[in-house]
């Protein structure tokens, strides 16, 4: 495969989208970017006391490889520093360089579909219930270890959801031609499914994969 192809996958905070991404890159064999963990490394750099923008602008392979990245402080810090203009500036380059690799890429965040890769082959937009979320980052945190209510866990959501979408600088939002996937009620395993029709319409209709 010597050509790029792009899947985009957007949603909020623990909707699933990063699992499927996963999924779907290991099922097409493409490269697969969390473009979140972007924000999260800039996020925990700030709260070692670095400058947002500074931060971005001088990311290394270490940064992306802390141990401290899922944890509830980096990803408000995260959300926080996604608004601002210049550090998602510094990081578009690298993102859409990535989503252009040859032999295919699946990309996840915020932002994909309606700003990094407009032009992706095809877009997703997964959602699910802010109270389903909120309780499938408590079970993640429990299992680590972390000591949070549920409570506590939903009003992050809520609260990282209302800077998301009212962000001035690329905003959380479906594309206008994304297809919607609310995993609410869904396993990893249906919504892969669900995926891989809608790709696999997309080929059949002439868009083929390389």
């Amino acid at each position: 495969m010597s050509e790029s192809y792009t899947i985009a996958v957007d949603g909020p905070a623990a909707a699933g989208k990063g699992t499927l991404s996963k999924a779907l890159a290991a099922h097409y064999g493409f490269g697969h970017l969390d473009t979140g963990l972007l924000y999260r490394a800039v996020g925990a750099k700030m709260l070692d006391g670095a400058a947002p923008v500074e931060a971005a602008q001088n990311l290394s392979p270490e940064d992306l490889a802390r141990d401290d990245l899922r944890g509830p402080e980096v990803a408000q810090a995260a959300s926080k520093v996604a608004v601002i203009a210049d550090v998602r500036a510094a990081l578009v380059d690298f993102q859409r360089a990535f989503a252009r690799r040859a032999g295919g890429a699946v990309l996840d965040g915020r932002d994909i579909g309606t700003v990094i890769c407009p032009y992706a082959q095809v877009k997703f937009f997964v959602t699910a219930s802010a109270e389903v979320r909120a309780r499938r980052r408590f079970l993640e945190l429990a299992a680590a270890g972390k000591v949070i209510t549920l409570d506590e866990v939903l009003g992050d959501v809520k609260a990282r959801d209302e800077r998301d979408m009212n962000r001035a600088e690329a905003p959380l939002r479906p594309a206008p031609d994304a297809i919607l996937i609310d995993t609410s009620d869904l396993s990893i395993e249906e919504a892969l499914a669900k995926a891989i029709e809608v790709i696999e319409a997309r080929r059949e209709a002439g868009e083929t994969l390389a």
